[in-house]
């Protein structure tokens, strides 16, 4: 079973990105750093490598995904509570993300989100309790 995630987003920008997700609170890993694509760090067992689209491009057979227009995948981060969930959403609109939805809350989870400068799609949420079943 693997032990580590990395995934790999093409941005228009690579500097502008690394600034948005600095601003956000993210460190990046300079082992993994060029001209070329930023390695965001979200955990110790998690990684999203920031990669210029003409990077990206290198790495795939077909076209890049335009986010803005097209869902290519939705990307979920959890956190303890529901103050760093509004706090996080509340970071990235201040650093030029548009806010994705209104928080939800459906009694075990609460949830709210973000569009990064690419238009990737950004779930932020914590649980707050059991499913029911």
């Amino acid at each position: 079973m693997p032990r580590n995630l990395y995934v790999t987003l093409p941005v228009k920008d690579l500097q502008r990105s690394v600034d948005f997700f600095a601003a956000l609170g993210f460190s990046f890993d300079q082992k993994f750093a060029s001209e070329n694509g930023a390695s965001l760090v979200v955990n110790d067992n998690t990684s999203v490598m920031l990669a210029t689209e003409a990077f990206f491009a290198t790495l795939t057979k077909v076209p890049i995904v335009d986010a803005r227009k097209a869902t290519e995948a939705l990307f979920a981060l959890s956190l303890d509570s529901r103050e760093e969930v509004d706090e996080l959403v509340r970071k990235a609109v201040a650093a030029g993300a548009a806010a994705g939805h209104d928080p939800e809350d459906y009694g075990f989870m609460y949830h709210s989100g973000f569009v990064d400068l690419d238009g990737h799609q950004w779930g932020v949420f914590c649980m707050t309790g059991s499913p029911e079943a």
